[in-house]
């Protein structure tokens, strides 16, 4: 009997110290970034320049692979369901994990306890955009029409329960007027539809609507932020409009498989905080209207939670759903 429990005992630490063994030469082989978006979107361009720069820091490729489709379910399933050892990662937006949850019905993962935090990369700043010839030349005069004619005016989105959606949900809430919604089958043409005149207006991440801002086919007529943006210095805030404590971003993290040791979750941390220190990579952020923010794992956890509940009592009350 006591032999058996020296050699369970022995093979209990051999494992151990394995395990060890593999988490200190972490990591030993490609890595691979799960990106549940379309390509092209400024979430996927810096995820790309991202895992680049990690890859030279961390000795090892980081390979991207886009798999979009179901608002980004099937990706985020492949990130939830993979080994927890550090080999398969996702770059994540954050409607991925606080809006979709709370929109459809069945979703095969749990957003909050299927995947382990990494850290907050970026945010994308957002803001209330119309046509360059609107007759809406301010946040007042757009509300003050939707107040005027309830349910004429209207507004694209990316989709039913997209950032979009949701960001324009929440703006018709605090500021209690009735706007229309017309979705388009994504953020840019939601984008294109403002400026070529078929809805008066709609909510848009910068990093999607700079390119029409620049050729002046679209006017900014707030931001979304707390404070006013150095690249618009003379285009107030929603706060500063009259919408009292307004504020609406997405963001962009990184996650991994629950269950993945706290050691490789701070080596890529430690990696992806190095990367975001390159002149390069911030100005190409920085071009994608990208704001590098980098935090703790435990940081993007806590975020996650809050705008979880935001979004899950702002989706109730609006009655989004994605049936």
């Amino acid at each position: 009997m006591r032999s058996l429990i020296r050699c369970a005992m022995f093979a209990a630490m051999l494992l151990a110290c394995l395990a060890a063994q593999g988490q200190s030469g972490y990591p030993n082989r490609s890595i691979h970034m799960v990106i549940p978006l379309a390509p092209g979107s400024a979430v996927d361009n810096a995820a790309r320049i991202l895992a680049q720069k990690m890859a030279v820091g961390i000795g090892q490729a980081i390979v991207t692979e886009n798999i979009p489709g179901s608002a980004g379910l099937i990706g985020a399933d492949r990130v939830a369901k993979a080994a927890p050892d550090g080999y398969t990662i996702g770059g994540f937006n954050d409607s991925i994990l606080t809006m979709v949850p709370n929109i459809y019905p069945k979703v095969p993962w749990n957003a909050l306890t299927d995947f382990t935090p990494i850290s907050l990369v970026a945010t994308v700043e957002w803001g209330l955009i119309v046509k360059d010839d609107s007759p809406y030349k301010t946040v007042a005069d757009f509300i003050a029409a939707a107040k005027a004619a309830p349910g004429k005016l209207n507004y694209s989105s990316g989709g039913i329960g997209s950032p979009q959606h949701i960001a324009m949900a929440l703006f018709t809430t605090r500021s209690g007027i009735n706007v229309t919604h017309v979705p388009y089958k994504g953020a840019t043409p939601g984008a294109i539809a403002v400026a070529a005149g078929e809805v008066d207006a709609g909510f848009q991440g910068l990093a999607t609507a700079m390119s029409l801002i620049q050729s002046h086919r679209l006017r900014l007529l707030a931001v979304s932020t707390p404070k006013r943006l150095a690249q618009f210095p003379n285009v107030p805030t929603i706060d500063e409009a009259g919408v009292k404590d307004f504020f609406f971003n997405s963001w962009f993290a990184l996650v991994a498989p629950a269950g993945t040791p706290p050691a490789i979750i701070d080596k890529l941390n430690s990696e992806m905080q190095k990367a975001l220190q390159d002149p390069t990579v911030r100005a190409k952020f920085d071009s994608y209207g990208l704001t590098i923010r980098g935090s703790s794992a435990r940081e993007l956890g806590v975020a996650t939670k809050n705008q979880f509940e935001m979004y899950r009592q702002l989706i109730k009350a609006n009655n989004i759903t994605a049936d």
